[in-house]
């Protein structure tokens, strides 16, 4: 694991001062990490954006099927995804303009986080933000 992964500047971004998350993956199964995660954020003041294939609402927020169909800015792409399949989503947070892209606890792609930031666009990846904030508590 690289050391930029969990760039603490960019976490603290992230964390602190971006609000809209665009959770990908998320759907209404309650037994998913993305929905309990989802649940933290808005537990924590952020707007979740449910991007999934079948747009659902979801935690009485309407979900979309692509990033590029969410009609407001996104300030941080949340991928739940495995890592063979999470690098474009990194590249679509990039082309839509987003601010920052979390890859989950478990999905890593080098490549795209290396592009991710030569884009300059923040990214963390292989965490979870509810491992992050029980960081700072302790």
């Amino acid at each position: 694991m690289s050391s930029d992964w969990h760039d603490p500047d960019a976490v603290s971004l992230m964390l602190d001062d971006l609000q809209t998350w665009a959770v990908v993956g998320l759907s209404g199964d309650t037994s998913r990490t993305a929905y309990r995660i989802a649940e933290a954020l808005q537990a924590r003041g952020k707007k979740i954006v449910p991007i999934h294939p079948d747009a659902p609402v979801v935690l009485g927020e309407q979900g979309y099927a692509t990033l590029s169909e969410v009609p407001f800015p996104i300030d941080v792409v949340d991928v739940f995804r495995r890592s063979e399949a999470a690098g474009p989503f990194a590249d679509e947070a990039v082309a839509i303009g987003a601010k920052a892209v979390w890859f989950q606890l478990g999905v890593i792609d080098e490549d795209a986080f290396a592009r991710t930031r030569a884009a300059g666009v923040a990214m963390v990846m292989d965490t979870c933000p509810m491992i992050e904030w029980a960081k700072r508590a302790s």
